[in-house]
């Protein structure tokens, strides 16, 4: 039903004939849109989810259409194709890689795109404030963060995300280059509002720490501090800590026991303590089985 309705609003946004009718609904339902994540986030249905999302995106790039400089839509459009990019592309990619590597590499490809989809709309969101952002960004990455503010901390983790992800699984070496101006981007994160998303921003800063050539000094101990920090913040009511340290670092080493034990951790979260992590912890829940199924990390 509420795809319907969602349809029937936007054929009459196109169709109407007064302009500041037209906007007025347009805005309306990129209102309606932006704030439709919580419903998916809170869905106990991945598959549900998974076939629902698509239309919802693709609406979203409609709206935009009409007005590009919506930031509501511009965040949502970031969270939204990097997190299907996330758990129903490059989730699918990990699976497959043992048994088709062709199929796995061209969900790889598919997840890139995604990512650097997401990335784009990030950026936009950023230089509403600032025109000159992606600029700045490029030429210096540290002094361009630093215009950011706390209340845009939701689409810079968002942009961050999505940069980071298109490059792990592109394995595009062009991409080199870029790793300091997300970075930036998620340091600045950090230090305006460490508690984003009760603690996502250390987590990802979990597996930043294990592969980036800017890190120096003992990476596993670094890593460690971020994982014991977003277990605080999270308060163990996410999976997405335990996977990430579990396939991050615990798989480098020979304690398998331990790579196990965290993974099982990451099993018997709740699901349904938090709600709005409902969905999240699903699927990471699903990559941490699949971790625990294969004979070696």
């Amino acid at each position: 039903m509420r795809r319907a309705l969602l349809v029937l609003v936007l054929i009459a946004a196109v169709v109407t004939p007064s302009c500041s009718v037209r906007k007025y609904t347009i805005k309306q339902m990129g209102g309606a849109l932006a704030n439709s994540s919580g419903t998916f986030s809170s869905d106990n249905d991945p598959e549900l989810v998974r076939a629902a999302v698509p239309f919802s995106l693709k609406l979203m790039e409609a709206l935009l259409e009409q007005t590009p400089n919506d930031p509501n839509l511009l965040l949502a459009a970031a969270s939204g194709f990097t997190q299907y990019a996330y758990g129903f592309v490059q989730m699918d990619a990990y699976e497959m890689a043992s048994h088709d590597r062709a199929v796995a590499a061209a969900l790889r490809d598919r997840a890139a795109k995604l990512y650097l989809r997401a990335r784009d709309y990030g950026l936009r969101g950023l230089s509403i404030k600032h025109p000159n952002f992606r600029a700045e960004l490029k030429a210096n990455p540290k002094q361009a963060v630093q215009q950011l503010t706390t209340k845009q901390v939701p689409v810079i983790y968002w942009t961050a995300i999505a940069w980071a992800g298109a490059f792990s699984v592109s394995r595009d070496m062009f991409m080199l280059p870029q790793i300091p101006q997300f970075e930036a981007l998620i340091r600045r994160a950090l230090e305006l509002n460490e508690s984003y998303g009760d603690g996502a921003l250390h987590t990802f800063m979990i597996a930043f720490d294990m592969v980036s050539p800017t890190v120096h000094g003992d990476r596993i101990a670094l890593a460690k501090q971020e994982y014991e920090r977003t277990l605080e913040l999270s308060k163990g009511h996410q999976a997405g800590p335990y996977v990430s340290y579990a396939e991050n670092v615990l798989a480098k080493g020979a304690d398998r026991a331990a790579y196990e034990a965290v993974l099982r951790q990451a099993l018997k979260v709740d699901v349904n303590a938090e709600p709005q992590h409902r969905l999240e912890n699903l699927l990471m829940q699903r990559r941490a089985r699949w971790l625990l199924s294969q004979k070696q990390p």
